[in-house]
């Protein structure tokens, strides 16, 4: 029987043929002659001899009868894959259901390494890196880092020309770090590329990769998509990204980010991406300034779409919202209510197979992308492909990406506006007060939150195709917080012990112009930063938390999928926390820069009533701990109240600000995130 964790070895080197040695440990698989591609198949004894000296471990791969590959191989090899295009949807959808089906281990390995060579390489780890989640006898498998696999997608052209040169004249143990240089996409003549940090960080784009392979548009297995409350996290997760680049933007002194609402104005925005994609061999195209819509004829990508239809079915989808209800392609009325109109939306804006009629409301978020990613070369006239929005893993790195979502997330705004303002009985928390909060850093001053740059390495090996083996590392740099902590004191006025679910959040205290935000604006900008269970004793309490736990964020090792290193050992104590599942914001970016002078921000604490909020399920060892973004795999969101409560919608009457709006369950403090510009090396 097959041992699954070899299958992990076929993300590796993954334009080099299957039997090309793999891992750190020399690895072949003894492919059959009948699985090599037609190139191979007349010298398959002369190319499989000469990896043979070296060898340390084979992986025999039975030869069976492979499913008909037709529709996954309509994609070329060296073409460009997206997950926005209906097309390479459908193609992903055909390949995860092909290894899907397979019935055990080691005919899912046989079909994968027949169809390594033969599918186009990103299609293929896509596609795989969906099943090996979602199968039954592969979950517990720990995913490489897709950026191990496709570096080019994060890193400078210029930088992937050095990592080759190092590879190939220094031997492994003396190469040193290749630095990615901070100014390569633009100069500060341009007032976005402040911003850069945030855009082209290697941990964000990986966090916008690996949700979507948690959450994959399409498949025939409909469980694989329908994912308790699946349009939901589509519409907070972005929604926090958007929260999250606003306070960025202020901590640069711009302006909150204007949503693209006009799709027949100009991109004022331009973007240079400076990256080249290895499996297509061509540059990732730029976007000029003002760059404009225009209409999509593709007949390569089977794209004939207008700008007309992105419009009405923005329309359809707003009169849906005015309505209350949207219709089902047998008409009947689904109700857009309190509890499930929020899912009900992100499942029809986003289009997954989820959505409840898509002749009707369209296909508006992701073709929204593509409209973007192909405004230089609508007609295929050049023989163009996409750019950078066209491409789950890049289109973060684009200003634009956050015009777009800002647009998109005024439509669900839109709908939670028309919902009923929360009570007051239904945010309080009878018996329990909240009596002080402080946050702290280690030795540092009180409510105030400290950030800098840091330096870090990450071993790219893995992604570097036709060279010699051993460690390549790039040096890349980062935003960093000091590790702070909650102190939160409450009291349990009920007289028996309570569980309270407690909630943070955070936001910038004053908007562009340094005026106080009122509520309905502040709230738009609320950042989650932590939710967790705390047992209440009768009297009062302390709990403490420490930033690092948040249930928002993964640890650097996580997000970097240092599998190697610093692992416990098998069956240790430890083995269970560390438990790679890959989707959660990168915890070096919980905190945003700040301003030299301090940026000045509401911290936001709430207890509710955990008996009210609570999900009845086990959940050790299911990825539990970066939740809010995430979900937990396999399971309910661990949260009964709306994603966001209790900002989620436009407060009550009387509660114009902040103050206003607390509940004895509530408290604020003033905090402030300073920033220093230094710079220090991360010490793995």
């Amino acid at each position: 029987m097959a041992d699954k964790k070899n299958l992990l070895l076929l993300f590796d080197h993954p334009t080099e043929p299957v039997f090309m040695d793999k891992g750190k440990r020399v690895t072949v698989f003894d492919v059959p002659d009948s699985f090599l591609t037609d190139r191979y198949k007349p010298i398959s004894n002369e190319v499989q001899s000469r990896v043979g000296d070296k060898v340390e471990q084979r992986i025999p791969v039975r030869e069976i009868s492979i499913p008909d590959l037709r529709i996954p191989m309509s994609l070329g090899r060296d073409e460009k894959f997206s997950l926005f295009l209906p097309k390479h949807r459908r193609i992903a959808g055909r390949l995860i259901d092909i290894f899907m089906n397979m019935r055990s281990v080691d005919d899912l390995q046989s079909v994968a390494v027949y169809a390594r060579d033969r599918l186009n390489p990103i299609l293929f780890n896509y596609a795989l890196s969906v099943a090996l989640l979602h199968r039954p006898d592969t979950q517990g498998l720990d995913l490489p880092s897709f950026m191990q696999s496709f570096p080019d997608r994060f890193i400078d052209s210029q930088v992937m020309r050095q990592l080759r040169e190092e590879s190939f004249v220094v031997n492994p143990g003396s190469r040193i770090p290749i630095t990615i240089p901070r100014d390569y996409t633009a100069s500060d003549l341009d007032q976005e590329h402040r911003l850069w940090y945030f855009r082209e960080d290697l941990g964000i784009n990986l966090h916008h990769w690996h949700w979507h392979l948690v959450y994959p548009f399409e498949a025939s297995d409909r469980s694989i998509v329908d994912k308790d409350r699946r349009g939901e996290l589509f519409y907070y997760m972005h929604q926090q990204v958007i929260a999250r680049y606003n306070a960025e933007r202020f901590s640069n002194n711009l302006a909150r980010v204007q949503p693209f609402n006009n799709l027949r104005e100009p991109i004022a925005e331009g973007y240079f991406p400076k990256m080249d994609s290895l499996v297509a061999s061509r540059a990732w195209p730029p976007r000029f300034e003002n760059t404009k819509l225009s209409d999509l004829n593709r007949e390569a990508d089977q794209l004939n779409v207008e700008i007309g239809d992105l419009e009405r079915w923005r329309d359809r989808i707003y009169e849906a919202i005015h309505q209350g209800f949207v219709m089902d392609e047998r008409g009947n009325r689904i109700p857009l209510d309190e509890t499930k109109g929020i899912d009900h939306l992100g499942n029809m804006i986003e289009a997954s197979i989820l959505s409840p009629n898509r002749t009707l409301y369209g296909d508006l978020h992701n073709n929204g992308h593509t409209f973007i990613s192909y405004a230089h070369d609508p007609s295929n006239k050049h023989l163009e492909s996409f750019a950078v929005m066209g491409d789950v893993s890049t289109a973060m790195r684009d200003p634009v990406f956050y015009k777009w979502h800002s647009y998109i997330d005024r439509i669900f705004q839109e709908h939670k506006s028309r919902l009923p303002a929360y009570t007051e009985p239904q945010l309080n928390y009878s018996g329990i007060s909240i009596t002080g909060i402080e946050v702290a850093t280690n030795g540092g001053q009180a409510n105030t939150l400290s950030t800098f740059w840091q330096e870090s390495d990450v071993d790219l090996s893995r992604g570097f195709d036709f060279l010699p083996r051993g460690n390549v590392f790039a040096r890349f740099g980062h935003l960093q917080h000091l590790p702070f902590t909650y102190t939160i004191n409450v009291n349990n006025a009920s007289g028996a012990q309570r569980f309270g679910y407690v909630r943070i959040f955070m936001a910038p205290k004053n908007d562009e112009r340094g005026q106080p935000m009122l509520l309905r604006e502040q709230r738009l900008m609320m950042i989650e930063l932590d939710k967790f269970v705390a047992a209440l004793n009768p009297g009062p309490n302390t709990i403490r938390r420490r930033s690092t736990e948040s249930s928002v964020t993964i640890p650097f090792e996580r997000t970097f999928r240092n599998l190697d290193a610093n692992r416990p050992a098998a069956g240790s104590a430890g083995e269970l926390e560390f438990n790679f599942c890959g989707c959660g914001w990168p915890n070096h970016m919980l905190v945003p820069k700040g301003l030299p002078e301090g940026l000045r921000c509401d911290l936001f604490i709430m207890v509710s009533n955990y008996e009210n909020d609570r999900i009845d399920q086990q959940l050790q060892g299911q990825c539990s701990d970066a939740a809010s973004y995430c979900g937990v795999r396999d399971r309910l969101y661990p949260d009964r109240q709306a994603m966001g409560f209790p900002f989620d919608r436009l407060p009550r009457t009387g509660a114009d600000r902040l103050v206003n709006f607390l509940t004895p369950n509530m408290s604020i403090v003033d905090v402030t995130i300073r920033h220093e510009n230094r710079t220090v090396q991360r010490q793995s």
